[in-house]
């Protein structure tokens, strides 16, 4: 039975970061489910799709297709519709929208089947909202990983003024509080900590810190499952 490893939280508290050297430690595949529904966001906009019109909105997902493939390094690369939307899907507003849409229905079954048919086949650490609550509800370890909205707000903003993109701290900061009351409170499958998860404040740890402690659990649940 493959070992699945579940790591949820609100956005910017560095799930993808240490998802990925966690999984790259552990030798498991990195399933970053975020940069997925990034995708369908990007397709929405791209189409410039109404979220309130659902028949729009059905049309749009019947012509999005979503697949992820892995470079020579192991590193997660995303496909819209063929094309690599792996530096695209990135954009601020790309994200706002991925927020507003991923809590449709509609939206969140076309990606739960393929999510969970990676998780059936090999070890994954999968990184999102709902991990350990709905879409990996059976994983042996499960982490929620938060920060103060303060310092999410600010590694955003070091980590965009680094790729020279002009942004405002008070606005980013504003975002991810209005982002955090949206994915807390949408209907379908909302952020919450699920009761057997650990819980991780990294507002004052190290990204090596948060990937150390998540590798270490990790081998001890491996290890307490041999037994």
């Amino acid at each position: 039975m493959s070992f699945k490893i579940a790591i949820d939280g609100p956005a910017g508290a560095g799930k993808s970061t240490i998802a990925r050297k966690a999984a790259g430690q552990l030798s498991f595949l990195y399933v970053d489910t975020g940069a997925m529904y990034r995708a369908i966001a990007l397709g929405l906009l791209e189409r410039g799709t109404d979220l309130q019109d659902s028949d729009a909105l059905l049309r749009a997902l019947e012509e999005i297709t979503v697949t992820i493939g892995y470079d020579s390094t192991g590193g997660q690369q995303v496909f819209l519709n063929g094309e690599n939307v792996s530096s695209r899907i990135r954009e601020e507003k790309v994200g706002n929208m991925a927020s507003a849409s991923s809590a449709l229905p509609q939206v969140r079954e076309k990606l739960t089947a393929l999510q969970r048919g990676l998780a059936q086949k090999e070890n994954v650490l999968m990184d999102g909202r709902d991990i350990g609550t709905v879409i990996l509800p059976d994983a042996q370890l499960k982490i929620f990983l938060t920060a103060d909205a303060a310092v999410r707000a600010k590694r955003r903003y070091l980590e965009l003024t680094a790729k020279g993109v002009e942004s405002s701290l008070e606005k980013i900061e504003r975002e991810i509080l209005e982002r955090d009351e949206r994915d807390r409170n949408r209907p379908v499958a909302p952020l919450r900590q699920a009761k057997d998860a650990v819980l991780l404040d990294t507002s004052d740890m190290t990204i090596e810190e948060v990937t150390e402690k998540i590798v270490e659990l990790a081998r001890e649940r491996m290890g307490e499952e041999k037994r």
